[in-house]
């Protein structure tokens, strides 16, 4: 008898389609024969009805959010739950602490080693300079420079130390070229000595390889360009000469270092 009335009161307060809706679907109750003396409308709302005690579900349950520092009375107040002062309450640890054990930055071993004095050089190979020169973009009449290879885009930007001339592409050498740069692989030298041209090896410290490849900013800044610097003595038996500044346009006779010294003397 409860379920009864509840069924009643619950169904047709709750969800009443209307006429349209009832059109588009087909009444469970639809072969009963219904009587016009009862309620034949609230029969068939009552059978649409979404809810119903065998519909009836608990609430779902969800965990509830920890709400922390809200008042003493929920547990997670004052200190919230990281006890009074250290570096635990106040922040945390630093990026790869590990609880006072030893840290792996530490468990394993170091392998190699950093040279500070080590050099870095920017690769081109022979074979793009052939095709730059075919495109017109290099005169291969003149000297070709750093420099000349830093306008036309033979090379990056960022020059470090200088640049190194690799031997890639050699085939395509038919014509003598006369090059200044930092450092030459024998092949690469090879090719270009036996198309009839030269290779030399010039020294540039970091104002100076600035002052060959950007003149335009000591002119800028309303400067002078620097001295060309001599080698460290280290260095001195890799180079063929000082380079020179600004910028060469025409090859010089090939006379290393130490002939000048003598010549000079």
């Amino acid at each position: 008898m409860i379920r009864a009335k509840l069924s009643s009161l619950l169904s047709p307060h709750l969800y009443r389609p209307t006429a349209p809706i009832l059109s588009h679907f087909p009444s469970p109750q639809s072969s009963l024969h219904v009587s016009p003396r009862r309620g034949s409308l609230v029969e068939i709302i009552r059978s649409y009805s979404l809810l119903s005690l065998n519909d009836l579900r608990d609430k779902q349950p969800r965990k509830q959010k920890k709400r922390k520092g809200r008042g003493i009375g929920s547990g997670l107040g004052k200190t919230a739950g990281r006890g009074h002062k250290g570096q635990k309450a106040r922040g945390t640890m630093k990026f790869g602490f590990e609880g006072g054990q030893t840290p792996m930055r530490r468990r394993l071993p170091k392998r190699g080693f950093k040279n500070p004095f080590s050099l870095t050089f920017q690769p081109v190979g022979l074979g793009k300079i052939a095709k730059l020169i075919n495109a017109g973009k290099i005169d291969s009449s003149e000297l070709i420079t750093m420099k000349t290879l830093k306008d036309v885009g033979a090379i990056g930007k960022q020059i470090k130390d200088g640049v190194r001339l690799m031997g890639r592409g050699a085939e395509q050498i038919q014509w003598p070229i006369h090059f200044e740069v930092s450092r030459v692989t024998v092949r690469a030298k090879e090719a270009v000595e036996a198309a009839g041209g030269s290779v030399r090896k010039v020294y540039y410290n970091k104002l100076g390889l600035k002052a060959l490849v950007k003149p335009e900013w000591f002119e800028k800044k309303g400067r002078l360009l620097p001295r060309p610097a001599r080698p460290p003595p280290k260095q001195g038996d890799k180079v063929d000469s000082i380079g020179r500044l600004p910028a060469p346009t025409k090859p010089i006779p090939f006379i290393t270092m130490k002939k000048e010294a003598t010549l000079s003397v």
